[in-house]
């Protein structure tokens, strides 16, 4: 049964303190995640349109390994199989234990899940942007890095925000399976609170509440971003 409104509110008051923090925590996973993910999926777009066929063979292999295997087993495998070779490499070599966090853990496993979904998104738009675009880059004496910066990135982004907001819709969801591992996220907090004061199911929807602004924020910025990169595109139709 759901307590009243008035209820409610007098025991949020209490426990509001623990939920900024996991909000907090809910934020900087996500966007720690995203930023590793970003850095993953760049690179792995770069392997798969490389000339380079072992290059390729890997990152067809991480593509297909981490659309494979469902996020949970894998959150779960890097945490506690990293760990345990993490331990056994420590004693082999003398050295002092290494603990891996939870908040690491959460970080690194879901920016290597949604690098493969990034490896994708970045592949399709890299190849949308004409091949005319990169030899002008060339013509105009630019580095591949200033090429790549100034000309190529801004057009790709076009293309690539459709997926790279839907993945990170995702990816902002996907930020409580590391309650599993027991970090104070968002989900862990309400959990606990809901469970202090008897009133899991309340503090649960109000969990969901959060998460609803959270991505309405994000849709708000997703949208200003793709006025911007499709600023040039808009003007000249």
């Amino acid at each position: 049964m759901l307590p009243t409104f008035t209820q409610f509110a007098a025991t949020l008051d209490g426990f509001a303190p623990l939920l900024l923090r996991g909000v907090w925590v809910t934020l900087q996973l996500a966007l720690l995640s995203l930023l590793l993910g970003l850095v993953f999926g760049l690179l792995g777009a770069g392997a798969k349109l490389s000339k380079v066929r072992a290059w390729r063979i890997c990152a067809q292999l991480y593509t297909t390994l981490i659309r494979g295997v469902p996020d949970l087993l894998l959150m779960l495998l890097i945490f506690y199989g990293l760990q345990t070779g993490l331990s056994r490499l420590t004693n082999a070599l003398g050295w002092a234990y290494i603990e891996i966090d939870p908040f690491s853990a959460g970080v690194l496993t879901l920016g290597f899940i949604y690098g493969a979904y990034f490896t994708e998104t970045f592949r399709g738009a890299l190849l949308a942007v004409p091949l005319g675009q990169y030899q002008a880059a060339k013509a105009l004496g630019m580095t591949f890095y200033q090429g790549f910066v100034h000309v190529i990135f801004p057009q790709m982004m076009r293309f690539a925000l459709p997926g790279l907001g839907n993945n990170w819709m995702v990816l902002l969801k996907a930020t409580a399976l590391v309650s599993i591992i027991g970090l104070a996220d968002l989900v862990k907090v309400a959990q606990v609170a809901g469970k202090s004061s008897q009133q899991l199911l309340a503090f649960l929807l109000f969990a969901a509440l959060i998460y609803l602004v959270l991505s309405s924020v994000s849709n708000a910025a997703l949208r200003w971003l793709g006025r911007r990169y499709g600023a040039g595109v808009q003007e000249a139709s």
